[in-house]
């Protein structure tokens, strides 16, 4: 593990579905960005799946968390239902107006529009609210 990996220093997890189409690499491709511009910290959802504790136990601690999910189908909604995990800040790609399909030649305007979706989202949450004390690691192990 990077030792960059357990650093406390971002409060946003990023949970994508990437699922098997437009819309579920949409998810990926929205949250690598978002990760790579220090918006959150893109996580493990599979980790999660697999009730790997170290990835349940951060997502439930984190102070915020970001799920985007490609279609209402809702995958990455219902691996946290079954890991117990509460849901926050959720956005389902296709209520974007994006049609799901199964071409995988993303498009930099619905990328935009994805990342602006949920920036707002965030906002709307109440940013302002956020503690000032440092959120958990976003790897999946455990800062003490």
């Amino acid at each position: 593990m990077s030792q960059d990996c357990c650093q406390p220093k971002v409060t946003t997890m990023i949970l994508a579905c990437s699922g098997g189409s437009n819309v579920g690499q949409l998810s990926n491709q929205v949250a690598v960005e978002l990760t790579q511009e220090g918006f959150g910290k893109l996580s493990c959802l599979a980790g999660i799946g697999a009730h790997l504790s170290g990835f349940v136990q951060s997502a439930r601690d984190i102070t915020e968390l970001i799920v985007i999910d490609g279609c209402e189908v809702g995958c990455a909604k219902g691996v946290l239902e079954h890991a117990e995990i509460p849901l926050r800040g959720y956005l389902v790609i296709t209520d974007l107006d994006i049609d799901k399909n199964k071409d995988m030649n993303l498009k930099r305007d619905e990328i935009d529009l994805v990342k602006e979706a949920v920036r707002r989202l965030q906002a709307d949450a109440g940013e302002a609210a956020r503690p000032g004390g440092l959120g958990p690691a976003t790897c999946g192990c455990r800062q003490t």
